[in-house]
């Protein structure tokens, strides 16, 4: 394709995306209108109105992704820039009652009124003009744009296969055609013809060179992290002298940083239990109607500096099931009652954890909590899988949102440790806002098969006997 062409298609992606954000603004401002004829004109409450939504927008748009045409599937940019929009219009909506409580409007705060239907249909008009604006870039984008010619470039020839089928589920993007291991004759050849190249697992000397030749030659390259990667990722630029070094801490959060988290844990997780104590309730009630056994079961594992605690959940399995209480849920697993499947797959299992959060034993934000036998198990064949534990354990995190319920040990730590290299209390705040997403992943909660990563999800023998 011509560059001219390519130039055209991306500019009128641009052109889309602006489009579409001034229609999401100008859709949820008229729809206002109706009953809030001062937003449309020059007033305080217009601007304020404008002023926060451009913001609070540009903020979400940060956290979930923008308009990310080319880079991923419709699918999730749609979602993503839903839920970015349903937070913009809940906090400028919010903003404008605040504001119209005054002697010519409202003497008290009215958030349920007839302005919420408004709001209601405002975003389902926003929604579809986000399907239909993203489905139309992405098809405008990849007319002009073929998939991008790949050569993975693996240390494991036998384990490459299974990484060229994860990176070919972006089949529009990208085209693994060729897979050479370091000694293979045609590698150099390879890399000529390919327009970007994947390396994964080669020793630092061979990835820094075949890198630094790629970047050379104009290609695209992708490296698959490792735990010095990650650890790098947060290191501190320096200047000693005139020598740049990289200054990368090893000892976790600081005392500052545990206090903000600590802070931010107690005045989130305390609201929580306030506010979903009637569904905790409901819950509860429908696993005691649904076999008579336990609501709670404990479980210990592991948190931060290897600390041992029990997690509370709401239990999803049977009471009595024997030896199968020994091994992992998998997919149709009859050990798992009705109420339970239900509330795994909307995540209400893991609503007493708030609890384990109040108490001290977890965080809002943090490595998943790994059951004793998987820490001991992952850290013999893993040694580095224990700096995981620089920091409490956690009811969402990194690992928890962009991994999977089967993903490898190796890949959670390195997400774990991505997350506690550049820790920061508006990461934490971002983390939970696209906690949101997990729900729209159909494969967040992919059950095992054969493997490693295994955990078990119901009582605990022990609570099996004391039901």
């Amino acid at each position: 394709m011509r560059k001219d062409e390519r130039l055209l298609s991306e500019l009128a992606v641009l052109a889309m995306k602006a489009l579409l954000y001034l229609l999401l603004c100008g859709t949820f401002f008229l729809h206002m209108e109706k009953n809030n004829p001062q937003i449309m004109l020059l007033s305080r409450t217009a601007a304020v109105s404008l002023l926060m939504f451009f913001a609070f927008g540009l903020a979400m748009l940060s956290v979930y992704g923008g308009f990310a045409v080319g880079r991923q599937k419709s699918k999730p940019i749609i979602i993503s820039l839903s839920l970015a929009t349903a937070m913009t219009d809940a906090m400028t909506y919010l903003q404008l009652q605040i504001m119209n409580v005054n002697a010519a409007r409202n003497d008290h705060l009215v958030l349920f009124g007839p302005d919420i239907w408004l709001l209601l249909r405002a975003f389902i008009v926003q929604v579809v003009l986000i399907v239909l604006f993203v489905r139309a870039a992405n098809r405008i984008y990849f007319r002009f744009h073929a998939p991008q010619a790949c050569l993975l470039v693996a240390r494991d020839v036998d384990e490459a296969p299974e990484i060229a089928r994860k990176i070919e589920r972006l089949p529009l993007q990208y085209a693994v055609g060729r897979i050479c291991g370091l000694n293979d004759p045609e590698l150099d050849a390879a890399l000529v013809a390919c327009d970007t190249v994947f390396l994964c697992g080669l020793p630092v000397a061979e990835r820094t060179r075949l890198t630094e030749r790629a970047y050379a030659m104009g290609k695209n390259v992708y490296a698959r992290m490792d735990l010095a990667d990650a650890i790098t990722y947060g290191a501190e630029h320096v200047i000693l002298d005139d020598l740049p070094f990289l200054d990368m801490e090893s000892s976790g959060l600081s005392i500052e940083q545990r206090f903000v988290k600590r802070a931010m844990d107690i005045a989130v997780s305390l609201p929580a239990v306030v506010l979903l104590s009637p569904l905790m309730l409901l819950c509860a009630l429908a696993i005691k109607c649904g076999d008579r056994g336990p609501v709670i079961y404990r479980q210990k594992r592991a948190t931060r500096a290897g600390r041992v605690f029990e997690i509370y959940k709401f239990r999803t399995m049977r009471p009595h099931g024997g030896e199968g209480l020994q091994h992992s849920a998998t997919k149709d697993d009859d050990r798992i009652t009705p109420v339970g499947r239900v509330l795994r797959r909307c995540r209400l299992d893991e609503l007493p954890q708030l609890f384990n959060i109040l108490k001290g034993d977890m965080s809002l934000v943090g490595p998943r909590p790994e059951m004793l036998e998987n820490v001991m198990q992952y850290t013999r064949e893993l040694p580095e899988f224990s700096y995981r534990l620089k920091v409490k354990a956690g009811l969402t995190g990194y690992a928890q949102i962009e991994g999977k319920y089967n993903t490898s040990p190796r890949d959670k730590m390195i997400l774990d440790m991505l997350y506690i290299e550049r820790y920061s209390a508006w990461l934490d705040v971002k983390l939970l806002l696209r906690t949101l997403t997990v729900f729209f992943k159909s494969d967040s909660t992919e059950a095992f098969g054969d493997g490693p990563a295994k955990e078990k999800d119901g009582p605990s023998p022990k609570s099996a006997e004391n039901p």
